[in-house]
């Protein structure tokens, strides 16, 4: 009497992902529409992710650029609420802490500033004429985009320096074009860049000192005053700023780090990134809904393919293994696509607005991470469901 060994059935990892390839070939329509749920959600946590880390290395950039050592000082209020004053020595007296390297100044002027003597007395356009101290534009990093800055010379004659928007709002293109500035003719001699670290000075007509004493009635009293320091020195400058300007009120003047407000509005933007972060996860979480749907209805399709399977001797763990890995395969293929779609969107937006592309690796890996995930999650129940299909009930479906 002979005894006959039985063979568990086997099937091989090559055979589980030519299975699964197959069944994606067989409806090409449905698995590209179901991939493309997860691409969408990938690519929109790629873009975000991207863009935020590109705009992030722009502010870096700039700020490597500008410097984070400038400091500024305004005159505060009383006890009673009422402004105060900085004193006309302000800038000699910051010149004198240790760590200071520069100081300027400007200050605020009563002047209307208009494009002629017929303009609408009421159409200011939020431009304020300002006195300038020489060395202003230096301490600041400010750029000139046309013409030449104020100079001994210049700042004793009724000529003056256009912010960037205010030669906008002025319709002044060029130097060499009269104004009509605290009642008389001003003329334009320099048109300044966007200054990044001093915004108040975009929607300003600077002129130089001594003609606003002379014709403005500035008395000498600055408004704001900038400083520059080395970059280990900053803390300790800052907290002797106020004492050194007014060692009587000290409380009175107020001290500030432009360069803080850049990083404020960029935290402003992360917080924004993190919005759309979560918009991309659910739009991830209903693609894994489609793939799920996909799923459950390719095995209920199926049944007869199932059904012969197990009759010639597949295992329900083989059925589990063939449906997971078409999960995975469509997950997978919505995770590659979404990469490139959002790596995509991140250059070019980011060779639109000059900024460098900085794409962490980490985000590819993880997105790549998620559709695994979300392709073992979503193709779980619809694989466990095929795989208790009993052979007889599908044959005879």
């Amino acid at each position: 009497m002979s005894t006959r060994t039985t063979t568990p059935s086997r099937l091989l990892g090559r055979d589980v992902l030519r299975l699964g390839m197959a069944g994606l070939r067989a409806r090409p329509a449905r698995a590209v529409l179901s991939a493309l749920g997860i691409a969408i959600g990938i690519a929109a946590m790629i873009a975000v992710l991207g863009i935020s880390s590109s705009s992030q290395a722009r502010l870096n950039d700039e700020l490597a650029r500008l410097g984070t050592n400038l400091l500024t000082a305004t005159a505060g209020r009383d006890l009673l609420g009422e402004e105060t004053t900085l004193p006309a020595d302000a800038v000699a007296r910051v010149g004198m802490v240790d760590g200071v390297e520069s100081a300027s100044s400007t200050a605020a002027l009563e002047a209307p500033v208009y494009r002629s003597p017929l303009s609408d007395p009421d159409a200011r356009g939020g431009i304020t004429a300002m006195a300038a101290h020489p060395a202003l534009l230096d301490v600041v990093s400010g750029t000139l985009r046309s013409g030449d800055w104020l100079n001994a010379a210049t700042s004793t004659y009724p000529t003056v320096v256009l912010g960037h928007s205010t030669a906008e709002r002025l319709g002044v293109a060029t130097p060499g074009t009269r104004i009509w500035l605290g009642g008389r003719f001003f003329t334009v001699v320099g048109v300044l860049d966007p200054v990044a670290l001093a915004p108040e000075l975009d929607s300003a007509a600077l002129v130089g000192e001594p003609v606003a004493g002379d014709v403005l009635g500035f008395d000498g009293r600055p408004t704001t005053v900038y400083e520059r320091s080395a970059d280990g020195t900053v803390p300790q400058v800052r907290s002797r700023l106020a004492p050194t300007i007014s060692p009587e009120h000290p409380e009175q003047v107020e001290i500030s780090r432009p360069s803080d407000a850049l990083q404020a509005r960029h935290a402003a933007d992360r917080a924004f990134t993190g919005l759309l972060v979560a918009v991309g996860s659910v739009a991830l979480l209903v693609g894994g809904i489609g793939v799920a749907n996909t799923m459950v209805i390719a095995a209920l399709e199926r049944r007869r393919e199932i059904g012969l399977r197990r009759a010639l001797g597949g295992t329900r763990a083989h059925i589990l293994a063939q449906f997971l890995t078409e999960a995975l395969l469509l997950s997978a293929l919505g995770g590659v696509a979404g990469c490139g779609i959002g790596a995509a969107v991140t250059g070019v937006l980011a060779f639109g607005n000059d900024w460098p592309f900085a794409l962490p690796l980490i985000a590819p890996a993880a997105g790549l991470a998620a559709t695994v995930v979300i392709g073992a999650i979503a193709g779980f129940y619809p694989a466990l469901r095929a795989a208790r299909t009993p052979p007889t009930a599908a044959l005879n479906s």
